[in-house]
């Protein structure tokens, strides 16, 4: 990875500026954002100033399994396939995405190496939060930026509840196949 690329990982992508443009779009999709959904136009406003946006054509990679991470995406137009590699190495697809479908979550709160990888079934845009900006929304609209931090909580709370049941699951029907 180049020193441009570790800058800006979206560098070969189509920039178009902040989000501030894009407001009514997420306006428009807010219904299907849970994460957003109890925040104001105001709010959203101020959190889009926060934001770069970007296009993508059909086939883009946007996030890589296992690249270093330290921002989320917000799917504005488009669709994004979720890929995560399998114990054989091979991809697995866990979910389709559309508009309104938050991505990357984890690696904007820990930093950590992407969890999986994503790629563009459609043409996309995407707006990104990295952490720069999360801690100047913070610092600058700290009831913005706090009530952006407790969402991203129970939004990864909830997914973790989620897994955590599937797995209990997986466990009991693999106890009763030993039996």
């Amino acid at each position: 990875m180049d020193a441009k690329t570790a800058a800006d990982p979206f560098a070969a992508l189509h920039a178009l500026g902040n989000a501030t443009a894009h407001v009514d779009r997420i306006m428009a999709i807010l219904e299907h954002i849970r994460l957003f959904e109890d925040f104001t136009r105001a709010e959203i406003e101020w959190l889009a100033r926060y934001m770069r946006c970007y296009r993508a054509d059909i086939g883009v990679e946007i996030l890589r399994e296992g690249e270093p991470g330290d921002c989320m995406l917000l799917l504005i137009e488009g669709s994004v396939e979720i890929l995560k590699r399998g114990y054989q190495g091979l991809p697995q697809r866990l979910a389709v995405v559309g508009p309104g479908r938050t991505l990357g979550e984890m690696s904007l709160i820990d930093g950590e190496p992407r969890f999986a990888s994503c790629i563009t079934l459609a043409p996309t845009l995407f707006a990104v939060l990295d952490r720069d900006g999360l801690t100047r929304l913070i610092a600058e609209q700290p009831k913005t930026g706090i009530k952006l931090l407790m969402e991203l909580v129970m939004l990864l709370n909830q997914r973790l509840r989620t897994v955590s049941g599937e797995l209990l699951k997986c466990l009991d029907n693999q106890r009763l196949r030993i039996r």
